[in-house]
C-alpha cells in the first residue's frame, strides 16, 4: 500500500484508515478456567459436583433476559437449527424491511460449540476438582445498529464460563 501511495502522492490528496471491526469479548474471571472455576465453588461452599446447580440459574436468567428483551422490541428469537445459512445475510433481508435505524435488529438463537468443565475425582490424589471439557450449548446472537459503528452484534453463551467472544471467521470451535 505504501507504495502505491509514494508512486502517486503527487495526485492523492489525503490518506484515510480505520478499522473494519473492533471484536469485545469478555469473561467472568472468577470462573473463566477450570482452577479459577474449581476455587470459586469451593469458596462459595457449593460441591465440584454440584456445579450445575451453580450455573443452571445463570443459564436461565440469561435465557429469560434475551426473551424479555426480544419482546420488549418485538422481535421473536430465530433457532437456527442448520448452521449454513449466513446470520448477515439474514439480518440484510431485515434490515432492508425494517430500515436503517439504531437499535435491535434481530435475536438469533442456535446450539453451537462452547468452552465448559466437567466435576473430576483423582483416585490417586483425592482431590475433586473441574477439568476443560468441550461441549454445545445455546447461543444467543444479538445484531444491532449503532449510530456511530453501524451493524454489531454480540454473541452470548448460556453456559459456564459465560464467555463473550464472537465465532471465528471459519466458523471452527474456539
Amino acid at each position: 500500500m505504501v507504495d502505491f501511495i509514494e508512486r502517486h502522492s503527487e495526485t492523492i490528496a489525503g490518506v484515510l484508515s480505520c478499522l473494519d471491526r473492533v471484536v469485545i469479548t469478555g469473561t467472568l474471571p472468577d470462573i473463566c478456567h477450570p482452577e479459577a472455576a474449581t476455587r470459586f465453588l469451593f469458596n462459595q461452599g457449593i460441591r465440584i459436583f454440584d456445579c450445575t446447580k451453580f450455573a443452571e440459574p445463570l443459564r436461565d436468567q440469561i435465557r429469560s433476559n434475551a426473551e424479555g428483551l426480544a419482546s420488549a422490541h418485538g422481535l421473536t428469537i430465530e433457532f437456527l437449527r442448520d448452521h449454513t445459512p449466513r446470520k448477515e445475510d439474514r439480518v440484510q433481508e431485515i434490515l432492508a424491511r425494517r430500515g436503517r435505524h439504531p437499535g435491535l435488529v434481530h435475536i438469533f438463537a442456535a446450539l453451537e460449540a462452547c468452552p465448559s468443565f466437567e466435576p473430576w475425582h483423582d483416585k490417586t490424589t483425592h482431590k475433586t476438582f473441574l477439568k476443560p471439557k468441550g461441549g454445545k450449548c445455546l447461543h444467543y446472537s444479538f445484531y444491532f445498529l449503532d449510530p456511530m459503528l453501524g451493524l454489531c452484534y454480540l454473541r452470548v453463551p448460556t453456559w459456564a464460563p459465560f464467555r463473550l467472544q464472537p465465532p471465528r471467521p471459519d466458523g471452527a470451535a474456539q
